[in-house]
C-alpha cells in the first residue's frame, strides 16, 4: 500500500501538517472520504493511516465514484487495517446507517451495501433499507471550505480543460442516473447510470440559489453524465422567469431536442459550455456503441450551440472494437471539418477502454474481442482485452493528439489528416464537404421546431 513509502515527498509532508492540524482541532468522531477518481486514493490511505495513528478507534468511512466502480470485488482485508467501512453507489443512506450504528452500539447493526471486514475476511452487507429518494437528499453544502484560498489554475490550452479548472464552479446534480443508458462502453449495470430519477425545475432553482447564498458564487457545473434536454430547458425557463442569473455548463448526448431555439434559451440562461460525446466519428461504431446518434447530427446540434455562442467540446474515442486503421483516419477527417464549420472548439482523443461493468465488459464476445483474466484483491475495472482488427492503436495516439491541438488554435485545418503522422497512413475516403453539405440538413421532427443550418 502507498502508506508503505519510507521516504515522504514534499507534498506528503504538507498533507501529513495540514491533517494533523485538521483532526486535532477538529477531533473528530467519525471520519468520511470521497474517493471519485484513482488520483484521490493514494492522499486517502495516507490520511486514513495517519488517523489511525491518531486515534485508533475513530471509524473511517469511504465512498465515492472510485469506489463504486473499482473496488466492488475488494476482497484483501489489509485494506481494512486503514478504512474501516466502504460503501457503494448512493452513499447518503449507507453513511447514516453507520452513523446510527456507532450512536446504538448496543442495538444489531445495520448495513446497506457495505463492505467491511470480520475477522480476516472481507464482507459486502446489506438490510432492507431504502436509498434517499434525490428530491429528499438535500443541497449540496461547502460549508467550512475556505473557499476564497483555493487556487485557480490554468493547466493548458485547451478550452475546455481550462474551464473546468479556472474559475469556482458550484457543483450540482440535475438528475440521478442516466436517460439513456444504453451506450455499450459505459457502465450501464451500475447504479450511478442505471436508475435514472430527474428533479423538478423549482426544486433545481431552489438549490441553485441556496448555494449561491451559501458561497457567494454564480457559476454552476451540473456534473449529470448526460444532462436532459427536458430538465435543462425547464431550468432554463425557471432561471429566467426569476431572474435569477447564473453562468453554467455541463454534459450533455447531441440530442436532436437541442434545437436552435432551445440552445438559444439555454445561452439566455447563462449556460457558456457544453461537453458531449461524438467518441468515434464513425456511423457504422456510433451504432455499435448504441451512441444513439449520427456524425450528420452532431454536426447539427453542435452547430446550433455554437451559433447560440455556446462553447462545444467533444469526447472523442479510438481504439474502439473492430476499428480499422482507415475509419480512425476517416474519423479525423469528419473532426477536421467539425472544427472548419465552427461546429466544435474544442476535443480530446481519448484511448478505449473495457470496464467490468459495461455491456463489452460483460459480453465481450459480441463484439469480437478476448478479455484477459483480472488478478486483482484490490481495484478490478479496467480490463486488457485482444482485438483480432489488425491496427495499431497506440501508433496513432501522437497524430491523432496533434492534429486536435492545432485544430483547437485554428491551426493546419487546410492540411490533408495525413500530415500529422510521422508514418503512412490511408489517404481519408470520407467527402471534404460531409460537414457542410450536413448543416443543410433539417434538425428536428415531430413536434420539434425545424431548423435549417447554413
Amino acid at each position: 500500500f502507498p502508506v508503505t513509502i519510507q521516504t515522504p515527498t514534499l507534498v506528503d509532508s504538507l498533507l501529513d501538517t495540514l491533517w494533523i492540524e485538521i483532526l486535532e482541532s477538529e477531533s473528530p468522531e467519525v471520519i468520511g472520504m470521497s474517493l471519485p477518481f484513482p488520483g484521490n486514493v493514494y492522499a486517502a490511505f495516507r490520511m486514513a493511516s495517519l488517523a489511525k495513528k491518531w486515534k485508533p478507534e475513530t471509524p473511517i468511512i469511504a465512498g465515492g465514484g472510485y469506489v463504486n466502480t473499482e473496488l466492488r470485488e475488494l476482497s484483501d482485508p489489509r485494506v481494512f487495517d486503514y478504512i474501516d467501512y466502504f460503501t457503494l453507489d448512493d452513499g447518503e443512506r449507507p453513511f447514516l446507517t453507520l452513523l446510527e450504528n456507532f450512536k446504538n452500539p448496543e442495538r444489531e447493526p445495520l448495513y446497506l451495501r457495505t463492505l467491511l471486514r470480520e475477522n480476516i475476511q472481507v464482507l459486502q452487507k446489506t438490510s432492507a433499507l431504502h436509498d434517499i429518494p434525490l428530491r429528499d437528499s438535500g443541497v449540496p453544502t461547502y460549508e467550512g471550505l475556505p473557499l476564497k484560498k483555493y487556487l485557480s489554475l490554468n493547466e493548458g490550452l485547451n478550452p475546455m480543460h481550462r474551464l473546468w479548472s479556472d474559475g469556482r464552479w458550484n457543483k450540482l446534480t440535475l438528475a440521478h442516473g442516466c436517460y439513456w443508458k444504453k451506450c455499450t462502453f459505459c457502465d450501464t449495470s451500475l447504479d450511478y447510470i442505471s436508475r435514472y430519477e430527474p428533479q423538478g425545475a423549482k426544486l433545481l432553482v431552489d438549490r441553485i440559489e441556496k448555494m449561491i447564498s451559501e458561497t457567494g458564487e454564480t457559476g454552476f457545473h451540473f456534473v449529470d453524465e448526460a444532462a436532459p434536454p427536458k430538465v435543462l430547458t425547464a431550468m432554463a425557463e425557471e432561471l429566467l422567469k426569476r431572474n435569477v442569473k447564473i453562468t453554467w455548463w455541463g454534459n450533455i448526448r447531441f440530442e436532436k431536442a437541442f434545437t436552435l431555439e432551445v440552445t438559444e434559451l439555454l445561452a439566455r440562461s447563462g449556460c457558456v459550455a457544453v461537453s458531449g460525446g461524438l467518441e468515434v466519428a464513425s456511423d457504422r461504431l456510433l451504432k455499435l456503441m448504441e451512441k444513439g446518434v449520427t456524425v450528420e447530427q452532431v454536426a447539427q446540434v453542435t452547430s446550433g450551440f455554437s451559433q447560440s455562442g455556446i462553447l462545444v467540446h467533444a469526447y472523442l474515442m479510438y481504439g474502439f472494437p473492430t476499428q480499422t486503421l482507415q475509419e480512425t483516419i476517416d474519423s479525423l477527417e469528419r473532426v477536421r471539418q467539425l472544427f472548419e464549420e465552427g461546429c466544435i472548439q474544442s476535443a480530446f482523443w481519448h484511448r478505449f477502454s473495457v470496464t467490468a461493468h459495461s455491456p463489452i465488459g460483460k459480453n465481450p464476445e459480441k463484439y469480437g474481442i478476448e478479455l484477459r483474466k483480472v488478478n486483482s484483491t484490490f481495484a478490478k475495472n479496467d480490463i486488457e482485452f485482444f482485438d483480432p482488427t489488425p491496427c495499431d492503436h497506440e501508433a496513432l495516439t501522437s497524430g491523432l493528439k496533434k492534429a486536435v491541438f492545432n485544430y483547437m488554435l485554428g491551426l493546419g485545418l487546410d492540411e490533408d489528416v495525413r500530415t500529422w503522422f510521422d508514418f503512412q497512413v490511408p489517404r481519408a475516403k470520407v467527402s471534404p464537404k460531409l460537414i457542410s453539405q450536413s448543416l443543410f440538413q433539417k434538425l428536428g421532427g415531430g413536434n420539434s421546431p425545424v431548423v435549417y443550418y447554413s
